[in-house]
């Protein structure tokens, strides 16, 4: 029984052209060494399994290789070469740095680079995983990085470039390596099957691609996991099954209930997915890349964006026919919103069934697909007494007239409504707006109408037009009283015209009226657009509208006199004669 050898390892590429999916990188990298133009030192980065390290293995074959063909590559015959496939060449030497990241490992990798060459023309260093070195390597290893010996080439592998030093990035050709495509990987799990001798669905090979998320390595040891699980026969139904990855007609199914307006549909669906153990946060980002599978699956341009099998591509045409734009958009921006609190949400399955109903609930009220949401409709209050009053009327109106001795005696319904009629316009009613605050009017208009309304007011209490029922008057008490009561009833927010407040002593200047006399303009504005509220309360305590309130600034100027050294010194011996006594007993002088 020979030795099983992972796929990963057994068809890991031996020359440039068998590299998959970096042909810009592997193209410079062979244009390199055919010229003669090689760098002391390179840097390859990118993501897990894309062939960071098996392209620096192949570059450290090619330019050691003794008898190298037209086009660059290695002959895999001379003796160099068959030292490297033989894991015996002493021109190669790699590095984890992962656990050899110490001082005194990279002070022995310096002594290494002394000993020049027995075969071949370079010595060629692969440090992998290069970002794990410490501080105080990378520091060791700069000199050495810079100017190694003629016959030395660094190569430095890593998924994390952000982590490396800029000192080790600037003395370093930089190369990145691009994710794997899904159709690149399908297209080397057919081949690797093909050799293999296994039989493989193109379905089952995208959905394994697809789980891979870009990586070559892991997609071949998915594949090798398929092939183990399946015997040979590699299946879509079989794929699904032990990747535990969500079946895509799931998503299919849901949309088409969208568009149909139906909400219950789409619960059951997300139940039976729940009940077969998926999350609800991979759910719901699945649902959201099928919209968008949805959305670029619209045109013809954008349909290389869709890297999925032919005959689900063109399911997802086929669904993107009956989807509007504006459906989608609103599809996928709630399915976002729903990622993005699910993982804080308490109740994460509510979560998701709520951005299902929401989504149901897009075309509720339209034809399928017009990605409009429903209306919004406010419901009238008192629906069932209304609508009885208003059959009522429409009955009497439709009896014909009768004698008025003939008509039925008025019945008094309390608590209810009365009926609109449909014959007169109806009254709005008014709301007066006095006392709920500051008026949005300019001063100057505000004044006037604060006049006017004095005005009338007055003439109606003289003239006795208004009727005034246990109406109270002014006077100095009642007026500070009611004065104080109005400071107490400000808020919080109103602490600063509070304080103002206390500081004003109000005069009674008739039965109905009094003054304050405020500092400057500015307070005089702000008592102005506070003087309604004022009145207003006044005129509700003391029942009596006639109530007016009249401002005025104080012309009194305050005059600052500047003192000199003997005038506060004078002042001090008014207030205090003790101080003459202790400057006389000191002998004290003012300089």
């Amino acid at each position: 029984m020979n030795e099983y050898i992972v796929s990963a390892r057994k068809y890991r590429p031996a020359t440039f052209d068998t590299v998959v999916g970096q042909r810009a990188l592997t193209t410079t990298l062979l244009n390199a060494i055919t010229t003669g133009k090689l760098a002391h030192a390179y840097l390859f980065c990118g993501p897990r399994g894309v062939g960071k390290t098996t392209c620096a293995r192949i570059f450290a074959k090619t330019i050691n290789c003794l008898n190298p063909r037209e086009n660059g590559e290695s002959c895999n015959e001379c003796e160099s070469c068959k030292a490297f496939e033989e894991q015996r060449s002493m021109n190669i030497h790699e590095l984890d740095a992962a656990s050899n990241n110490s001082v005194e490992d990279i002070r022995e990798l310096i002594k290494q680079v002394q000993v020049p060459p027995q075969i071949g023309r370079y010595k060629v260093f692969i440090i992998d995983e290069v970002h794990m070195l410490s501080t105080q390597a990378f520091n060791a290893f700069l000199k050495t990085l810079e100017e190694p010996p003629s016959y030395v080439i660094f190569i430095l592998a890593t998924t994390e470039k952000h982590k490396i030093l800029p000192t080790i990035l600037s003395r370093c050709q930089v190369y990145d390596f691009a994710r794997m495509t899904i159709q690149g990987t399908v297209d080397h799990l057919a081949y690797v099957a093909q050799k293999e001798g296994y039989e493989a669905e193109p379905e089952a090979l995208n959905l394994i691609a697809q789980k891979a998320d870009g990586g070559m390595r892991d997609a071949l040891s998915i594949f090798d996991q398929m092939a183990s699980f399946t015997g040979g026969h590699i299946t879509y139904e079989r794929t699904l099954e032990n990747l535990n990855v969500l079946d895509v007609n799931y998503y299919f199914r849901l949309v088409d209930h969208f568009l149909k307006g139906e909400v219950e549909p789409c619960l059951l669906i997300y139940n039976e997915v729940v009940g077969k153990g998926f999350d609800g946060g991979n759910f719901i980002g699945g649902l959201a890349s099928h919209l968008r599978n949805l959305l670029v699956g619209r045109d013809e341009s954008t349909l290389p964006l869709l890297e999925v099998s032919e005959s689900v591509r063109s399911r997802f045409q086929e669904q993107a026919k009956q989807c509007e734009p504006k459906f989608l958009y609103r599809a996928i921006k709630l399915c976002n919103d729903c990622d993005q609190g699910y993982r804080t949400s308490r109740n994460k399955r509510l979560q998701v069934e709520i951005c299902l109903i929401q989504c149901a609930q897009l075309t509720q009220e339209d034809e399928p697909g017009a990605g409009r949401r429903p209306r919004k409709t406010l419901k009238p209050i008192f629906t069932h007494q209304a609508a009885h009053v208003a059959a009522g009327a429409q009955q009497q109106a439709s009896t014909p007239s009768a004698t008025p001795s003939a008509r039925p005696a008025a019945v008094t319904v309390a608590a209810q409504p009365a009926a609109i009629s449909t014959t007169q316009t109806p009254q709005l009613r008014t709301i007066k707006l006095n006392n709920i605050g500051p008026s949005l009017q300019s001063p100057s208009e505000r004044r006037r109408l604060e006049e006017e309304e004095r005005r009338r007011n007055l003439q109606a209490a003289n003239t006795g037009n208004t009727p005034v029922t246990n109406a109270e008057m002014l006077n100095e008490k009642v007026t500070l009283k009611l004065w104080n009561e109005f400071c107490e009833k400000l808020t919080v927010k109103e602490i600063a015209i509070k304080q103002r407040m206390q500081l004003i002593i109000p005069k009674c200047t008739s039965a109905t009226t009094f003054d304050i006399a405020v500092k400057n303009q500015m307070v005089y504005e702000e008592f102005s657009a506070l003087s309604q509220r004022i009145t207003g309360f006044y005129r509700e305590k003391l029942h009596n509208p006639a109530i007016n309130m009249n401002i005025s600034v104080d012309e009194m100027e305050q005059v600052v006199k500047s003192y000199d050294k003997g005038e506060i010194l004078n002042a001090m011996i008014a207030e205090n004669p003790e101080v003459k006594n202790l400057i006389n007993v000191l002998k004290l002088e003012l300089v």
